[in-house]
């Protein structure tokens, strides 16, 4: 449900949320955004579709185009913490990235794709094959299909292929991956390149 933040806010961040970069994780407490649920699964999605806060602002946070996060210009190093706040992504109509709660709604500056998928398994071959991305922030498995496609995009170093993921957000494939990815589809020789995953085609070359 999209909905538009009514109320502007923004937190001021202070020492406690760098204290925090050192001490016990407590997500219910000194972060950047305010309302995270207590959560004992670091697997499990978040429902950020379903939240429609009415305070914003910025989270003073943004994620650089090798996919590192940054809190006012401190690189956010604990796993944990990432994984805490790639969990409360969304997309916006507008193109904007937030991070959502059932109490904010935070803009973060994204330079590339908010995600990476950083590792792929394949199982089956032609359109028997399913292909699943692991995806670096989160941990979790995405399996592409009509709902995760798989699809070219173009970025600085060419056009390079990107994950359609849940909140409208996108995973870029690391480079390894993308290599594994378009050794598969060159074996199996579509024209147009490409491969079946989830009972879906997924074209792996742009179109003129």
């Amino acid at each position: 449900m999209w909905h538009r933040c009514e109320t502007p806010f923004a937190k001021p961040a202070g020492l406690a949320y760098l204290q925090r970069m050192v001490a016990p994780l407590d997500p219910g407490s000194d972060l950047p955004i305010a309302g995270v649920p207590q959560d004992a699964d670091p697997a499990r999605p978040y429902p950020v579709m379903d939240w429609s806060p009415t305070r914003c602002g910025h989270s003073a946070m943004r994620i650089d185009a090798q996919g590192r996060w940054f809190h006012e210009e401190r690189e956010i190093r604990r796993p944990e913490l990432v994984s805490l706040f790639a969990r409360l992504l969304r997309r916006e109509p507008d193109g904007r990235h937030v991070l959502v709660t059932p109490v904010e709604m935070l803009d973060i500056e994204v330079e590339d794709a908010p995600l990476f998928a950083v590792e792929m398994a394949s199982e089956g071959d032609g359109q028997a094959r399913t292909l699943r991305f692991r995806i670096g922030a989160t941990g979790q498995w995405v399996t592409a299909d009509g709902a995760h496609p798989l699809g070219m995009e173009e970025n600085a170093a060419g056009p390079r292929p990107a994950l359609g993921l849940e909140a409208g957000l996108r995973a870029r494939l690391i480079r390894p991956v993308y290599y594994a990815l378009a050794d598969l589809a060159i074996a199996e020789g579509h024209d147009p390149l490409g491969l079946w995953s989830g009972g879906v085609f997924h074209a792996l070359e742009t179109t003129a």
